[in-house]
């Protein structure tokens, strides 16, 4: 109330952050991964600073999130409740391009905008009502660079095979993206495997993978049949003869802590790892200090610093630039400052076009190497050298 001093203090309200989280189900480690990012920008943003610039005033950040149990249909009425009921200022979309799909269909029939950090699916963009603004490369280019790696190590390689899962576009677009990049080089597809969700056992399609005797393989699935069909291909005696094994989840912890040893060899795309970080970015904190917020933020939960949770804080980062060049909360004018935008965070450089795709930055390819994650491709970005043959 007032008082003789003048007029009592009133605490700005704060701008509301939103996310749908898988911390349960098939991806709940990236889920707590992506939560971790998110609460690590909210402790940079709400720490010295004291909150985000609006109309002179500094007002702090608040977060709000809802477990979807790694389902489509909670990740619908999640997104759904933190519209309608919470009515977040920034909505922030969930890991997979499934989830994202589904929170950026509920998002485009209220025409509000999504940040997306954790679908890689072109399925998710081109929707006109609201927008997408993408944070991490697409899926098609998470294998683009593979063909080009092999003739580097191998002039000769031209054989390609490739193992997905049957479901979802996202297996899909990463390995057509593989494939057409093969193709311009003079690749051969002599194998095209798919197989169902419910896959298990996965030592009939490892036999063929061998027969076959690749030059490069190209697997992916869901997480957990990654690493089953690895766990397959290294079984004691039976390690084929393939020239480069990629395995889209090679780069993420799970993957290193199931197979052990025998992680050893195997190639995967990363959208970021510590070694990319941009030493001096444009905006946000230096590497070392985000570094040093993520490893806080997921101690509580007790996950991995793996990409999910740098690409969530990036993308914090940038809807905080975006707000404080729109002055305001206004989904219109968040996609206009997000569509005029070009420049760094610790994560790398942002940059989307007229759909909302991040096109300024590229997919790194990584391989396991005694116990090593060394950055291999592309050239210019790499600390190490492809150890061929797998």
């Amino acid at each position: 109330m007032p008082t003789a001093a003048g007029p009592a203090f009133i605490r700005p309200a704060p701008v509301t952050a939103g996310i749908s989280a898988s911390l349960t189900g098939q991806f709940a480690t990236q889920g707590r991964q992506a939560l971790a990012g998110l609460a690590a920008w909210v402790e940079y943003v709400n720490g010295p600073g004291g909150g985000i610039l609006l109309d002179g005033r500094r007002r702090p950040v608040a977060l709000r999130h809802y477990d979807d149990g790694s389902r489509a249909a909670a990740a619908r009425r999640n997104t759904e409740r933190l519209l309608a009921g919470d009515a977040v200022d920034l909505l922030f979309g969930p890991y997979s391009a499934g989830l994202t799909t589904a929170a950026a269909e509920v998002a485009a029939a209220r025409a509000r905008l999504l940040w997306n950090h954790g679908g890689a699916g072109d399925a998710v963009y081109g929707r006109p009502a609201g927008g997408v603004v993408g944070i991490l490369a697409p899926a098609h280019r998470y294998l683009a660079g593979l063909p080009a790696l092999a003739r580097s190590a191998h002039p000769d390689a031209g054989a390609l095979a490739i193992a997905r899962v049957d479901a979802g576009a996202f297996a899909r677009q990463v390995s057509h993206g593989a494939e057409t990049a093969a193709r311009a080089l003079g690749f051969g597809a002599i194998l095209h495997l798919t197989y169902p969700p419910d896959t298990a056992d996965f030592a009939g399609i490892a036999a063929q993978i061998a027969a076959a005797a690749p030059d490069v393989l190209v697997a992916v699935g869901r997480i957990r049949h990654d690493i089953a069909l690895a766990r397959a291909l290294t079984a004691p005696g039976s390690r084929p003869a393939i020239g480069l094994a990629a395995v889209v989840a090679t780069p993420i912890a799970d993957f290193a802590a199931a197979l052990g040893a025998a992680a050893h060899g195997f190639v995967g795309p990363t959208q970021w790892e510590p070694q990319l970080a941009v030493p001096v970015p444009d905006f946000g904190p230096p590497p070392d200090v985000a570094m040093s917020l993520l490893r806080r933020a997921a101690a509580v939960p007790s996950v991995p610093v793996d990409y999910p949770a740098a690409q969530a804080f990036a993308a914090g980062l940038v809807a905080q630039r975006c707000l404080t060049h729109a002055g305001a909360a206004d989904d219109a004018a968040l996609y206009a400052a997000a569509s005029a935008a070009d420049f760094t965070t610790f994560y790398g450089r942002f940059r989307i076009d007229c759909a909302g795709r991040q096109v300024g930055r590229s997919v790194a390819l990584v391989q396991r190497q005694r116990g090593r994650k060394a950055v291999i491709w592309p050239p210019e970005q790499a600390d190490g050298r492809l150890q061929w043959p797998f």
